[in-house]
């Protein structure tokens, strides 16, 4: 009996006061950090969602990530109901790609830092992996000599815009033609490639071609990075 009732005086009497001026800072500081990766994930993200979008929700995430940290850590008998009141709550979001998974866990991981106080570590490891980033993103764009894109074809008269024709056009103006769905019924055809095109021009001209076959032809091209 003592042991419990010494042991719920130890939850009851665990509290650490928050500092107000340090607590302000930080979470100014870690509004900022989030902003700042924002720019980075719009500027060198490769996610085909909106990325402006999605990257408004950077500073939410981190300033409230932080507050809960800082408040849990204050008080252990708040750290043990948090994790009753997490072991309830689900949360789902719809997270289409590995990238955006990847930044989210950056924001709350400037939160996390800045609600344990740890600001020398979280600068620092902020600046490193932004770095790191930047870094990718510029080699990456360097080395980029052609763009792969998904190009899907869909025409209402598959005699004139035939399978083959279609193939055959495309390919003499990109480097590399993959057919990846086709699709033909009622004498309509719908058909998905992955191309290579190095420039505008030469896209340009594919279409026009294309046009010629069958000037109704519906033309779709989808690119995650764009081309130069």
């Amino acid at each position: 009996m003592d042991k419990l009732t010494t042991f719920q005086e130890f939850i009851t009497t665990q509290n650490v006061p928050i500092p107000g001026w340090g607590f302000v800072v930080n979470l100014l500081l870690a509004a900022v950090l989030a902003g700042i990766l924002g720019h980075v994930y719009q500027r060198y993200g490769h996610s085909l969602s909106n990325r402006r979008l999605f990257s408004r929700n950077f500073v939410i995430l981190a300033m409230t990530t932080m507050v809960i940290i800082a408040i849990v850590k204050s008080s252990l008998a708040l750290s043990l109901g948090l994790v009753g009141a997490l072991s309830i709550v689900r949360f789902r979001a719809a997270i289409k790609e590995p990238e955006e998974l990847a930044y989210l866990f950056l924001v709350i991981s400037i939160g996390l830092g800045m609600g344990a106080n740890q600001l020398w570590i979280t600068l620092i490891a902020f600046i490193v992996i932004v770095g790191v980033i930047i870094f990718n993103g510029r080699l990456a764009h360097r080395q980029k000599v052609v763009s792969s894109l998904f190009m899907t074809i869909t025409s209402r008269n598959a005699q004139t815009a035939s399978l083959q024709k279609v193939t055959s056009t495309i390919s003499r103006y990109c480097g590399k033609v993959d057919l990846k769905r086709f699709d033909e019924s009622d004498g309509s055809l719908e058909a998905s490639f992955v191309i290579d095109c190095a420039d505008f021009n030469r896209l340009d001209q594919a279409q026009l071609a294309l046009k010629e076959l069958d000037p109704s032809i519906r033309i779709t091209f989808l690119d995650s990075r764009g081309i130069g």
